[in-house]
């Protein structure tokens, strides 16, 4: 435990904090640095860096791009191969694991050894992997790498530990399981087929010994030869030539035939007795033709033969359609007897297994079901019923419906949530599946004795919002909602709204704000709108209400040759204010009718809502001057205030929900007022003034693509990026400026021409960084907008005109050699693409134009949000309005080159991040009030407090009142994240209002009131006076801020080379921390509020945007990203966690009894054959068939023997760290045991000496002389 101690004693190694409030940003990276405070304050940090880890939980979903299935018909346990290499093990719900091949090569086949608790994986790369399951987390006992054959099928009989494997050269070599090397018994290709045979048989397809004698082994080869392989004899018993290709084999449990699939969509079936022609071959979907042949069918690439007491035989099989009914989805048929049933799949089949009884082969069957892997989807077929229903998969496999576009985490929740949300989405289910229990019921899993409720939120692209219920590492379906009921469906015709503006997602889902205890809920959708929801137990009738805000950036005037020549650009304060725009001189154009509309329209008539989540209110922006509107960035509603606050790249608006009105809505440059701390472009005092739309509107049309579903940025050069050109000679902008607004602004003829290295140290933002590194004076580039939000939004873009320093002095004008490119509009395209699933994004990232270091971020920036924006042109330079700077910065020289490059501003600024808190909007304030904070893409903090009625009445009748302050807090990059904490170092919650339902009707002797919930510090401790602690963290900085005197306490420098992704203040081991995710890939903790390092690893190296999008903190120690378009993968930090986790996983390895075979009696042996005894050791082990070549293949030993079992019990890291421990005291005992050993060897040799010496002193001695 540490004690921090802050004291005004000039001691401390700070940096100065100036009059206002406003910290200097000097430390270095990675080193906490702390300012003096008016008092002293103390807090007892608990968390140190032996409490955090980093481990993977679980990975819940289907697993992406499958290719391999097996199953174990004793312990019920299920595997799938994916194509990147993982191996997913299922058994009952609880019971789920996730294995990766290190290599990352595609599994081509899975063995079980049936009830051993083990699992034989082929992969891609020729390698065999033998796994042992008899662990919570599997690992690799052994592997065996073919150097100079490629692995093409396997096949391990019952109870046997000698592998088949069969190689794409037709050879097949044995494998002994226990020891994995190979045998030097070796099957030959050419000793397989006849000698007169000219042509190579093919690959190896299929091995399996026949049911009747396990000496006798079936060969398939592709070209159609199949070779009876007499095991004992070495030599061929018979071998069959057929004219189609052959695809798979499968045995009648007698053994005395066997079915065949074929390229041209037929089954033969093979008598054992007469191999000389297939005495049955059938074209299960081929219909016979008027000339007499069969018509042409589809291989079928998998048949499955199996027998029934009770019943006529199952064949089963994948394919098999006749070509000329295009257009027919795949299909899995059903012949049982004379009847066939044909099952549609809505994706592709990979591969299915028939399940059955018995694992023994020469018995009946007895199928009862087939498992059906599809491309993204995982299907069991019951066939124990006539109309074949499926079960209903317990898996959370559908969470990629629709592809997901957000996540979000929320770890201990109201208990009473899950319940509610349950019993609500269990009236919606489907019905028709199958009564009987699932078959894939392997392993055992109990619940942890450390749960709390956990539910995951995962948005869609078609606007379907999913809860799932995450406690105790396991994932299911809770509730679905569908936010596109609330609008009208777009007509085809509908030209005024969407119409072939939105495409095939215009419902998508782009950010989620949830308060589980009110349960309000809110949706911002792709097409820049906002839906708020509320609970409720009982279904209503209602309208929508409908909100349409006219959010927009003020852009500057586009100044004309004739009145540039000899005026002075003055700032405009009232221009600041929202005023309508002059007719557009594009207003001619159909576009310009596109004013003052919404995307969609929301429906307007009474609508019956079921129970659940239901809509009470739609936010609209609306399209201004044929423009659509920029896409929402920031997203924060508060239940106790009734408050909806949102932002977007033009500015912030503030929506009182429960009177239906809005009560805020500026450009972000408003909201500073005198106190921006920028100099901004200030405006012509000419009215006629260019269009909005031409300057900030255009960017999604520029930047979406409108034929994929991915965001492929071409970077061929920065000139592309908009149409406005701007000068890199620094030299000729370096003038001074001042703060803005400033009386003295263009009187005083005094300046400072301070350099721009000056000026890096404290005050740049990451852009500036950027762009002092491109090479080349006089070189143009154009610069969007800077917004760096949160990375899991697809956002809008936003450019405006910057200007050239001229040195005659006249600025760029429209008339002039860039003056059209002024005035250009970028190409037409759709505003609205289809929606960026989170799971199919591409990195493109550019190589040139920038140096090392810095290319990645703004190519990242550029594919996260499908757009490019800047926060603003840094090569101007841009001053703050430091109180210790003003005394020689708030003057110019009056040089009009010099005032026209400094002058020309960026007035584009983005709403990255917004949080309702009691806090003080003022130094001056001695109680917290309602406030909210808002922070920008500028690095910028406004505090904005509200005045909101306390009496539950007048909150219905009377306004709130906003009014923001000017109160400016600075950090380096874009805001991501808030936080609080009081004077005592706990977490600061938003009050909210406990939940109650609006449609039960109320009781006029006891009227129900709004039940608030309050945090305010004033109520947290004793010492409410003291203020707060604001903790604000930036995409590269962390500051952590006393209220109300906004001194700041620390900073934090969390990366100079990469930039934060993702941030949060969460709860740890009783005490908080901030958690952050980096663009390298690094998961770092600090503590608060001394925000010293805790946690700092390589975890994660970002490779695609995915992760960058999805990836969530919770509290606990939690958090989870999108691994694959269709898998959740669950992390945590916490050291308590990883130490508990083996307990919360499930065994997939249960002791079972292996069945027995079945008494098959004398006569039934005698008539039939009986099995000869078959000792495969004796025939392939050492001893009779020698050692394989070396050169063949390599053995490479695994982690998976004694050490790696134990260290996967406890955990890895923390096993070895105690076997270390264990074996340095093993060591110094035997150290200890050494030296007592020598000890007593001297003793003894002491005594031996001294007893030789007294035995010569006493040898002639008499008796009577002692």
């Amino acid at each position: 435990m540490k004690k921090f101690r802050k004291v005004l004693d000039g001691l401390t190694t700070s940096s100065p904090v100036n009059p206002g409030g406003s910290p200097a940003c000097g430390s270095a990276a990675g080193t906490p640095s702390a300012a003096p405070t008016p008092r002293e304050i103390e807090i007892q940090e608990t968390l140190m860096s032996e409490h955090f880890q980093i481990c993977k939980t679980v990975r819940h979903g289907f697993p992406y791009q499958p290719t391999a299935l097996a199953f174990d018909p004793v312990q019920k346990i299920l595997a799938v191969g994916s194509r990147s290499g993982g191996v997913r093990l299922l058994g009952r719900p609880g019971v789920d694991c996730h294995c990766q091949h290190e290599s990352g090569a595609a599994v081509l086949q899975l063995q079980f050894l049936i009830n051993e608790g083990a699992l034989v994986t082929a992969c891609a790369d020729d390698t065999l992997h033998l796994w042992n399951l008899r662990q919570r987390r599997p690992a690799i006992l052994h592997s065996l790498k073919f150097n100079r054959e490629r692995i093409t099928f396997c096949h391990l009989p019952f109870q046997s530990k000698w592998l088949y494997v069969g190689t794409e050269r037709g050879n097949t070599h044995i494998v002994n399981i226990e020891s994995f090397v190979l045998s030097g018994y070796v099957i030959m290709w050419n000793k397989a087929i006849e000698l007169s045979t000219k042509t190579h048989p093919g690959p190896v397809v299929h091995l399996s010994d026949s049911p009747k004698d396990e000496g006798k082994l079936l060969i398939g080869f592709e070209s159609g030869t199949i070779v009876m392989w007499d095991l004992r004899a070495k030599r061929a018993d018979f071998r069959i030539y057929y004219d189609e290709a052959i695809h798979s084999v499968s045995w009648h449990h007698e053994g005395r035939q066997f079915m065949c699939s074929h390229s041209d969509g037929s089954l033969s079936m093979w008598n054992m007795r007469n191999t000389a022609k297939p005495f049955q071959v059938t074209f299960p979907h081929g219909k016979t033709q008027r000339d007499g042949r069969k018509e042409s069918c589809k291989p079928i690439l998998k048949v499955e033969y199996k027998t029934s007491r009770n019943s006529e035989a199952f064949v089963v099989f994948s394919g098999g359609l006749s070509y000329d009914k295009a257009g027919r989805r795949p299909t899995l048929t059903i012949m049982h007897g004379k009847a066939i049933t044909v099952l549609e799949m809505d994706y592709p089949i990979v591969d299915f297994l028939v399940l059955c009884d018995t694992p023994y082969l020469n018995e009946v069957q007895e199928p009862y079901a087939v498992v059906v892997l599809l491309e993204k989807d995982f299907v069991v077929v019951d066939l124990t019923q006539s109309n074949f229903p499926i079960f209903e998969n317990p898996y959370p496999m559908d969470i990629h419906e629709s592809p997901v576009t957000c996540t979000a985490y929320f770890a201990d929740c109201p208990p009473d949530i899950i319940p509610v949300l349950y019993s609500i989405g269990a009236k919606h289910k489907k019905t028709g599946y199958s009564h009987k229990e699932w078959p894939v019921s392997g392993g055992t899993w109990t619940v942890g004795s450390q749960t709390y409720p956990e539910i995951i939120v995962t948005g869609h692209a078609d606007g379907s919002i999913k809860f799932w219920d995450a406690t105790a590492i396991t994932l299911q379906m809770l509730y679905k909602l569908k936010t596109s009921k609330v609008f009208e469906k777009p007509k085809s015709g509908d030209v005024g709204r969407s119409g072939e503006l939105v495409e095939e997602d215009p419902y998508a889902v782009q950010m989620i704000s949830w308060c589980p205890q009110s349960r309000i809920f809110c949706v911002v959708g792709i097409s820049a709108h906002v839906i708020l929801y509320r609970f409720s137990k009982h279904d209503t009738n209602t309208t929508i209400t409908s909100l349409e805000v006219r959010l927009q950036c003020e852009m500057e005037d586009v100044i004309s040759p004739s009145d540039t020549e000899n005026t002075p650009c003055f700032s405009d304060p009232s221009g600041l204010s929202p005023q309508p725009q002059p007719p557009s001189p594009r207003s001619n154009t159909p576009d310009s009718a596109r004013d003052s509309i919404s995307c969609l329209k929301v429906k307007d008539r009474m609508i019956r809502m079921p129970p659940g989540y239901q809509a009470e209110l739609v936010v609209q922006l609306l399209w201004i001057d044929g423009e659509p509107p920029q896409q929402i960035t920031s997203l924060d509603l508060n239940s106790a205030y009734g408050l909806l606050a949102l932002g977007n790249c033009n500015g912030l608006a503030v929506v009182d929900y429960l009177q239906k009105t809005v009560l805020l809505c500026m450009n972000t440059l408003e909201l500073y007022g005198s106190a921006d701390p920028f100099q901004r472009l200030t405006r012509s005092p000419r009215k006629n003034r260019q269009s909005t739309s031409d300057f900030c509107m255009r960017g999604l049309s520029n930047f979406y693509s409108d034929s994929k579903k991915r965001i492929r940025t071409s970077y061929q050069s920065l000139t592309e990026l908009s149409d406005n050109q701007v000068s890199l000679d620094l030299e000729r902008s370096k003038s001074p400026t001042s703060a803005p607004y400033s009386p003295s602004l263009h009187n005083d003829p005094r300046g400072t021409g301070e350099p721009v290295s000056n000026l890096r140290s404290c005050h740049y933002s990451p852009v500036f960084y950027l762009l002092d590194n491109v090479k080349g004076p006089g070189r143009k580039l154009s610069l969007p907008t800077d917004l760096k939000t949160d990375l899991d939004h697809v956002n809008g873009h936003c450019t405006s005109p910057t200007s050239q320093p001229c040195p005659s002095g006249r600025a760029r004008v429209p008339g002039g050699p860039e003056g059209p490119r002024l005035a250009r509009r970028g190409p037409g395209r759709p505003p609205f693409r289809k929606a960026q699933s989170a799971a199919c994004m591409e990195v493109s990232l550019p190589v040139s134009s920038l140096t090392e270091g810095y290319p990645s971020r703004r190519a990242m920036l550029q594919q996260l949000h499908g757009v490019s924006m800047y926060s603003h042109d840094e090569h101007h330079i841009t001053t703050y309005s430091w109180s210790e700077r003003e005394s020689r910065e708030n003057s110019f020289s009056r040089s009009r080159s010099s005032s026209v490059s400094s002058i020309d501003r960026e007035t584009k600024e983005a709403v990255t991040t917004l949080q309702f808190m009691e806090s003080y909007g003022r130094k001056s304030d001695t109680l917290p009030t309602p406030c909210l904070w808002v922070g920008t893409s500028l690095g910028l903090v406004l505090i904005i407090p509200m005045s909101i009625p306390t009496d539950e009445q007048e909150r219905q009748e009377d306004p709130v009142t906003v009014a923001p302050t000017g109160t400016v807090l600075m950090l380096k990059g874009s805001i991501l994240r808030f936080g609080f904490l009081d004077c005592g170092g706990a977490l600061i919650h938003s009050p909210y209002e406990v939940w109650r339902d609006q449609q039960v009707p109320d009781d006029p002797d006891r009227p129900r009131k709004r039940k608030l919930v309050n945090f305010s510090p004033s109520s947290s401790q004793e010492a409410s006076g003291d203020g707060h602690l604001a903790i604000v963290c930036s995409e590269r900085q962390a500051k952590v801020f006393l209220m109300p005197s906004q001194a700041c306490l620390y900073v934090h420098n969390i990366t100079e080379s990469s930039f934060v992704l993702r941030a949060d203040v969460v709860s740890v081991c009783n005490s908080v921390c901030l958690a952050c995710f980096c663009a390298n890939g690094h998961i770092m903790t600090l503590s608060l509020p001394s925000l010293r390092p805790l946690l700092d690893v390589a975890y994660l190296p970002l490779t695609d945007m995915r992760i960058a999008r999805t990836f969530c903190f919770t509290n606990g120690g939690q958090a989870l990203y999108l691994c694959s378009p269709t898998e959740i993968q669950r992390i945590t930090y916490s050291q308590e966690m990883c130490d508990n986790l083996q307990e919360m996983l499930g065994e997939l390895f249960t002791p079972i009894e292996t069945p027995e075979a079945q008494n098959r009696g004398f006569l039934k042996g005698f008539f039939s054959g009986n099995a000869q005894n078959f000792d495969r050791e004796e025939l392939f082990g050492e001893a009779a068939a020698g050692k394989a070549s070396r050169s063949l293949a390599q053995h490479i030993p695994g982690q998976g023997g004694m050490e790696g079992m134990k260290a996967a019990a406890g955990g890895v890291v923390g096993e070895l760290a105690r076997a270390r421990i264990a074996l340095d005291e093993r060591g110094q005992r035997l150290g200890e045991l050494e030296e007592r050993t020598a000890l007593m060897m001297t003793s003894a040799e002491t005594f031996s000496k001294h007893a030789h010496e007294l035995m010569l002193k006493c040898k002639d001695k008499k008796w009577y002389q002692f």
